[in-house]
């Protein structure tokens, strides 16, 4: 397989994601989301996020979200008592979504267009809290560089706050004929590739930009964060899923999986 250099990847995968959002804007979710969102009290976060960021505590603070997507859980950073949030996307159609949403919260978060890659200054050592959620990882190709970007967006003391997908997960293809058979290596080097529409729920058959997905695993991410100035605070792991829902059938077996975890990095 031919595996683009990593400039290529990031804008192919921005093409991608640019592609997907009108699919995404014609889901049932969308329009409930539409009407959630006015409440002062919003939010999309699942417990666990939601005890990890009381937990860190964000009540005042000033909140990144990279990678935000349509901006609901940046919109749901208010609900805690953020006192500013911003959220960056390098997808410009998602980030169409995110500030129709914004219109209609009580609250008003900045949405930023930008790769991670290429932040604009005004965001450097500016952040009390910066927040990374699921799957956002997987579209990196250099975990070490996008780690030090993110690092760059907090003040000294300022902490990373994660929730993610484990990459014990890439191992496995919910939709394979044998689910519980390990597909890929762990260390898998080369992207897995997609050519149609990203989508949450089942597929959309029509061509699309190719996205390449990229599996790290626990060591690569510890060493990134360390080698980018974060004191690595809290890290655990979860046997439920946070990502799609064919993911599910991997939950309580006896021989149970990692599934996720959350993790908060200082920077010294």
């Amino acid at each position: 397989m031919e595996v683009p250099n990593n400039k290529n990847a990031v804008e192919s995968n921005r093409q991608a994601w640019n592609d997907s959002a009108r699919h995404h804007q014609d889901s049932p979710e969308w329009q409930a989301l539409l009407t959630e969102v006015a409440q002062a009290d919003f939010s999309c976060l699942d417990d666990t996020l939601r005890g990890l960021l009381e937990q860190v505590g964000v009540d005042g603070k000033d909140v990144v979200q990279l990678c935000c997507n349509n901006g609901r859980e940046s919109l749901s950073l208010f609900a805690l008592g953020a006192r500013s949030v911003v959220g960056i996307d390098q997808s410009s159609a998602f980030l169409e979504q995110a500030r129709e949403l914004n219109k209609r919260s009580p609250h008003n978060a900045e949405f930023i267009e930008a790769d991670i890659h290429h932040l604009p200054e005004s965001l450097r050592a500016r952040f009390d809290v910066a927040l990374i959620t699921i799957g956002v990882f997987g579209w990196m190709p250099d975990i070490g560089e996008f780690f030090r970007h993110v690092a760059s967006t907090l003040k000294p003391g300022g902490q990373l706050v994660i929730y993610e997908t484990h990459p014990f997960l890439e191992m496995v293809d919910p939709e394979a004929e044998d689910p519980f058979r390990l597909a890929s290596s762990y260390f898998r080097e080369e992207p897995f590739v997609q050519e149609e529409p990203i989508v949450y729920v089942g597929k959309v058959e029509q061509p699309a930009a190719k996205s390449y997905w990229f599996a790290h695993t626990l060591g690569a991410i510890f060493t990134a964060a360390l080698e980018a100035g974060l004191t690595i605070t809290h890290f655990k792991e979860y046997p439920h899923s946070n990502r799609e829902e064919a993911y599910d059938q991997y939950q309580n077996r006896e021989a149970q999986m990692p599934m996720c975890f959350t993790w908060v990095g200082v920077k010294s």
